[in-house]
């Protein structure tokens, strides 16, 4: 953390930020420690979207906190690498609508093709913030779907997370854990 705020001390970088998209508990947490030490994070970036409201919920937990504090808010994951989309309750235009109705700074979509791009684009044109009635509408549709978080796989399933697949990448993480489970 000491070279990240020389860096930014010496103008090399703007801003400092964490992401994740696992539990929005890790994030409380990170906010916490950052407290302990007086430091405070500019930006954070964790997944905003119409599931996300039903199920371990950034938008609940996190967004509240990130808004009081003045931390920018950088919303990922608005249609969940397009699984929300195989829940076939919500219209792609409808998951970036919901999640550029919340207090957010940008809120980040993944542009894969031109078809994508022009959808990204259509979204911005028609984009009037969503009345509570309208939110409202849309979580009712989505609330079974999203119960179990079965469309948020970032959230549960290892398939995103790069760390599992590598926890030589935490320092010295998988030791600890091998010394907490017992395992060899």
């Amino acid at each position: 953390m000491e070279a990240f705020l020389d860096a930014k001390k010496a103008g090399k970088l703007r801003y400092i930020d964490f992401t994740g998209h696992k539990d929005p508990h890790i994030h409380l947490h990170m906010i916490q420690v950052a407290d302990a030490h007086g430091f405070s994070f500019d930006t954070v970036q964790m997944p905003l979207n119409v599931m996300d409201a039903h199920f371990r919920s950034f938008e609940k937990m996190v967004l509240p906190e990130l808004v009081k504090r003045n931390i920018g808010v950088l919303g990922m994951k608005s249609m969940g690498d397009h699984a929300i989309l195989e829940s076939k309750t919500v219209t792609p235009i409808e998951c970036l609508h919901y999640a550029m109705s919340l207090p957010t700074s940008v809120v980040i979509t993944g542009v894969d093709s031109d078809k994508i791009l022009e959808q990204a684009f259509e979204a911005v044109r028609t984009f009037h913030p969503l009345s509570h009635q309208q939110i409202s509408m849309l979580l009712s549709r989505t609330a079974k779907a999203a119960a179990e978080g079965q469309y948020e796989l970032f959230k549960t399933t290892q398939h995103f997370d790069s760390t599992a697949l590598h926890p030589e990448w935490l320092g010295g993480e998988s030791q600890r854990t091998k010394q907490l489970t017992g395992s060899a």
